[in-house]
Order: C-alpha cells, then structure tokens, then sequence
C-alpha cells in the first residue's frame, strides 16, 4: 500500500512575480520549477506576463549598455532600490 505523497503548495501570482528573474536565469531549484511552471500552465495571465518578460530582455539585449545616461542609470538603479523596500512594506 502506497502512502499518498504531501503535495507542496501552490504558488501564488504575487510569488510567481517575484520569483520570474530567478525562473529566467535558470537558477531556481527544480521543485521550486515545477510548481512555478505548474502555475504558468493554470493561469493566462502569468503566462503572457512571463512571456512579455522574455520579451523584453531579448529587446533589452539588443540596446548597448553606453547609450543609458549616467542619470537615467542613476534614476533607474534607485527605482529599484526603493522597489525592494517598497514590497517589506505592510
């Protein structure tokens, strides 16, 4: 008699967000893959967004690192910055 296996939790849209750079990368653990994939297939929605990701790095590898003044660089690495803390926020 086989015991029924534990089934690791689904994962959420707002965890699949956070999680697609380390999807893109191909640096996520392997169940953590699945279940991310396993998402993707059930939901439309998260599936456009991951492809308009690949979308846009593919775009984005095409644009030579030197034409971003250093301002804009400046204005975007700080976006970023705040983002992260934006997001511990309640």
């Amino acid at each position: 008699m086989s015991t029924p296996t534990a089934r690791a939790p689904e994962i959420s849209c707002k965890q699949l967000v956070e999680l697609v750079t380390e999807y893109l990368e191909g640096t996520m653990p392997a169940g953590e893959r699945a279940r991310f994939e396993g998402h993707l297939e059930a939901c439309d929605g998260c599936s456009t967004y991951v492809e308009q990701m690949r979308e846009t790095i593919s775009a984005l590898g095409h644009i030579p690192p030197e034409s971003l003044s250093a301002g804009a660089e400046r204005s975007l690495l700080d976006a970023f910055r705040g983002w992260r803390s934006d997001q511990a926020r309640p």
